[in-house]
Parts: C-alpha cells; structure tokens; sequence
C-alpha cells in the first residue's frame, strides 16, 4: 500500500517502535494532527484473555471524566410517568409504542437506547435488529434501568461502554483531539484502570499485552508498560 506524502511525513516525525507515556503520546498525536476535521483519540488494548471463556469476557462501562466530546443522542423506551422524566433528564427522545414501530421500520438514528424493565419484553422481540447495531439495551451497561434520569445523565456525560473483540482486543474511543492533553491523560487513564480492576481469575499470564493510542487518521503508539501500574 502505498504512503501518502501526509503520512510519510508524520512517520518521519514519529517512532514507530518507542514505548510513549500517555501525556507524550496524545501531544505527538495532537502536534501532528492536519487535517480539517477535529480527530478522535482511540484507544486500543491486547489483553490476555480468551473471550470464548464466559469468565474472561470483559465487558462494562467506563464514565469519562471529562467526556467523549460527541453528542450523543439517547432515547428512552419508557411508559407513563418516566417518559417526561426521561426527557427532564435530556433524553433526546422518550416514549413506548411509537418508537417501537419506528426501530421495526428501520430508524436508527440515535447512539444509545435506556429501557425501563418493564418494556424490555416488548424491546427485546427487536434484539435482530437492535444487536447488531450495538443498541439492544443492558442491564450490565446502567442501560435497562428505573432511574432513567439518572441513565441519561451518565451517559450525556461521557459513560462509555466497552466490548472485547474475540482476538482479545478492546477499542473505544476517548475524547477528542482538542481537548486539552491532560484531560484526554485523564480519560484513558479512566478506561485503563477500569480494564485493569476487571482481570479475570481464570486469565493466565500477563493480562495487558499491549496499550495503543492512535487519532483517526494519525499513527498508532505504543505506550510505556508502565500504565499497568497507574
């Protein structure tokens, strides 16, 4: 493949092979940022486990301290009563029935569902079209709840969730690009710690193999084993 000039220029700039601390890391991803969009820094973690283990899936929810930068829209399957506190709280959209018939017609056009218990039966007849999009609801991720204002909220906030893939890799993206650099430290500081406190027993081994922090178009680095110890 190819190198663009834009990018040899930034491999000229950046080694490749270094281990980096989190705050050299996203200043090297920032100062080397020029395109004419605002970047998103990823995140990216091999860990030592085997997701086809029930007991090594590691799956939860990190909240950001200082959020994700993207607005994200929230829509609330609710009845009665906690469909105006939805939208009191900032859901973008609240309601039972008519947002059922419009998910079954193919809308989509929200990034995280919060359901009240009692809904789910109905929610879940729509798990093939909601699961593959990543928007079924879980009582895991804070998403199948009561306190729907309090849902929201979180994840207006920056409460982000989490997956590992089956060849032990968890993504996620933390921030944006412009954000001053000690806040984004802060945010995968935030989700590092997370995925450490959540080491499986059954995980034989090193647990964290490899840490990467990368921009949308940028290069990905390497950081410093010492983030294992944060």
């Amino acid at each position: 493949m190819q190198k663009t000039k834009r990018s040899k220029t930034i491999m000229e700039k950046v080694d490749t092979t270094k281990e980096y601390s989190i705050v050299d890391a996203i200043q090297l991803l920032k100062d080397n940022s020029t395109v004419k969009f605002v970047e998103t820094l990823d995140c990216a973690m091999r860990l030592g486990v085997d997701p086809r283990h029930a007991d090594q899936m590691i799956r939860g929810t990190v909240s950001l301290p200082n959020g994700t930068g993207k607005k994200v829209r929230v829509l609330v399957i609710a009845k009665g009563a906690k469909v105006q506190e939805a939208l009191d709280a900032g859901a973008d959209y609240a309601g039972f029935e008519e947002y059922l018939e419009k998910i079954k017609e193919g809308w989509a056009d929200i990034d995280v569902i919060v359901a009240t218990p009692d809904s789910m039966a109905e929610l879940g007849k729509l798990g093939r079209v909601l699961g593959p999009k990543g928007l079924m609801p879980n009582p895991k991720s804070g998403t199948v709840t009561m306190d729907v204002a309090k849902a929201v909220k979180e994840v207006k906030a920056g409460k982000i969730e989490f997956r590992v893939e089956k060849a032990g890799i968890v993504h996620t993206s933390l921030g944006k690009l412009n954000f001053e650099t000690n806040k984004l430290a802060e945010n995968v500081e935030a989700f590092i710690n997370t995925i450490i406190k959540m080491k499986p027993s059954s995980a034989k081994g090193q647990y964290i193999k490899s840490v990467y922090l990368s921009s949308t178009m940028g290069p990905g680095l390497m950081i410093s084993k010492e983030v294992m110890a944060i």
